[in-house]
């Protein structure tokens, strides 16, 4: 891909405070509060096991699903930029090294050029980008299901009527201690894979979630379902560590509040936000 880029990276947090088969059985009420957080890379929502668990929650989240409208890239001419748009499992946890996922991304380079692409990413191995055509405004739906001994991936752009699913054995044990949707500033790494910083975030406008839903414990929800704790994730870029290259990510994200059955939310692109993350 282009820069180099691991299209998406674990998360960076700093808290401050299923698959379409079970859509039928997915509890919606009561609703539970989202906690509020910060990341230098990541912005959405992310769903864990409380720290008190409860019978419905249990620690392992197997199934994730949502879909989005590719947002239009908007290019400034001389710097060159990435925005990833992802479901996923893991990642949260900083003792592992999992992360499941998969997504498409809209990227600029320095002399204004704007491409389109679809990839999943199974950490520590490396992104793989799909032979499928993205463009924006396009309809796209995905899901990542954990079957126990791998990963399965399937990504649907229901505008032009093309999709993808594999399943993907796995060695390394799966992160499954959470669920995600997530807009995301990519990063740049060095050779070696070690050190990565995020890129200047593409201004994608603003990102809309749709039909978000996980299976947590054996039991499916919405992301505000009260079986599992939810935060509510902004993007507040780190501007005291630049990127390979000499870039600084100056762009965040915020994430809206989410709609009252907990399955839809948005997330705007914001040109310098106020504060920088830790």
């Amino acid at each position: 891909m282009a820069f180099g880029i691991a299209a998406a990276t674990a998360l960076l947090l700093a808290p401050t405070s299923g698959a379409a088969s079970t859509s039928s059985t997915l509890r919606m009420a009561p609703r539970a509060e989202p906690t509020a957080g910060v990341s230098s890379n990541w912005a959405g929502y992310v769903v864990t096991a409380p720290q008190t668990t409860t019978p419905a929650a249990g620690a392992t989240f197997t199934d994730v699903t949502g879909g989005w409208v590719q947002s239009k890239a908007t290019c400034d001419t001389g710097e060159a930029t990435a925005s990833a748009f992802w479901v996923g499992l893991g990642g949260v946890d900083e003792s592992t090294q999992g992360l499941e996922q998969l997504g498409t991304e809209a990227d600029c380079s320095a002399n204004g050029r704007t491409t389109y692409s679809a990839w999943y990413e199974l950490l520590p191995a490396g992104p793989v980008e799909l032979k499928m055509r993205i463009r924006p405004r396009d309809k796209i739906t995905a899901a990542v299901l954990s079957d126990g001994q791998g990963v399965v991936v399937s990504l649907k752009d229901t505008t032009a009527h093309t999709r993808f699913s594999k399943r993907i054995p796995v060695v390394d044990p799966l992160d499954l201690g959470s669920a995600e949707w997530i807009a995301e500033a990519p990063s740049s790494c060095d050779a070696g894979g070690q050190r990565c910083r995020a890129v200047p975030l593409t201004n994608f406008g603003t990102v809309r979630f749709t039909g978000a839903a996980t299976v947590g414990g054996s039991h499916p929800g919405t992301i505000s379902d009260p079986g599992w704790a939810t935060e509510q994730v902004s993007l507040v870029p780190d501007q005291n560590a630049p990127s390979f290259g000499g870039a600084t990510n100056t762009h965040g994200a915020a994430a809206n509040a989410l709609s009252p059955d907990g399955r839809s939310f948005s997330v705007a692109w914001q040109r310098t936000p106020a504060t920088s993350s830790p």
